[in-house]
C-alpha cells in the first residue's frame, strides 16, 4: 500500500503526522521524502520522521532554501528531477507500507514541468493502490483549506483516506472545537496529533502515537 501524506499547507505538521503513521502502519514501513527544501539550514524532514519512530526514510533532492521545490531549484540553478522518475522509485519499493510526504501543499510544484504532490499521487495511483492522508491545522480557515485540498484529490480520482490535525492545542478555543466536529463533514477524522508531540523522544512518541488514531 502507498500512502501519499500531503497537507493543506505548510507548517501544519506533516512531518510528525507521517511519522505517527509509520509507527502504526503494519508490515514493513519506509518514508519517501523525494524532495526537501531548506538542506543549508539542516532541515530534514527524514531525518527527523526517523529520529521519532524509528522507521527507514528516504530522501531524494535536497535544496538550499526553504521555498517551494522548483522555485528553490531555479535560484540554485540546479536542475531536479521530474515528478514521472519520483513516481517510479517509488512504485519500485517493495515495503509492505511505503509512505511519501509531500511538501508544502498538494499544489507546491515538485518540479520545473510543473508536477505537483497531486500530479505524483494521480501517476501512484495508475499503477497501484493509492491512498491520500490530508493533514489539516486546528483553527479557523482549515475548513476552507481542507475542503478545497480533498476536493482537488477526489477530481482526479484519488482515495482520500481521512484527515490528521498536526498539532491539537492543550487549550482549544471556540474554533478549533467546533473544527473537531466539522471537520468530519469533508472526510474521516483518523488522528488528532497534540501540539508539541514533535519535541517527544522516540520512546515516547512511539508509546504515544497509537493513542492519537483512537477515535
Amino acid at each position: 500500500m502507498i500512502t501519499v501524506v500531503t497537507g493543506t499547507s505548510t507548517g501544519v505538521g506533516k512531518t510528525v503526522a507521517t511519522a505517527a503513521l509509520a509507527v502504526t502502519a503494519p508490515g514493513s514501513v519506509v518514508v519517501v521524502k523525494p524532495v526537501q527544501t531548506g538542506a543549508a539550514d539542516g532541515d530534514s524532514d527524514a531525518r527527523e520522521v526517523t529520529r521519532l519512530s524509528g522507521v527507514e526514510s528516504l530522501e531524494w533532492t535536497t535544496l538550499d532554501e526553504p521555498l517551494a521545490p522548483d522555485t528553490a531549484a531555479r535560484r540554485q540553478g540546479v536542475k531536479i528531477p521530474a515528478v514521472a522518475s519520483y513516481a517510479s522509485r517509488i512504485d519500485a519499493l517493495t515495503q509492505d507500507t511505503v509512505l511519501v510526504e509531500g511538501a508544502g501543499g498538494l499544489l507546491v510544484r515538485l518540479d520545473a514541468a510543473g508536477g505537483t504532490v497531486l500530479d505524483l499521487a494521480a501517476l501512484l495511483d495508475a499503477r497501484t493502490e493509492v491512498e491520500v492522508v490530508v493533514v489539516v491545522g486546528a483553527g479557523l480557515g482549515t475548513l476552507n483549506h481542507t475542503e478545497l485540498t480533498v476536493d482537488a484529490l477526489r477530481a482526479r480520482g484519488l482515495t482520500v483516506r481521512g484527515l490528521v490535525i498536526g498539532a491539537w492545542p492543550a487549550e482549544p478555543g471556540l474554533a478549533e472545537r467546533c473544527n473537531l466536529e466539522d471537520l468530519e463533514r469533508i472526510a474521516p477524522l483518523l488522528a488528532v496529533i497534540p501540539e508539541g508531540a514533535g519535541s517527544l523522544d522516540r520512546e515516547g512518541f512511539v508509546a504515544q502515537a497509537a493513542g492519537w488514531f483512537q477515535r
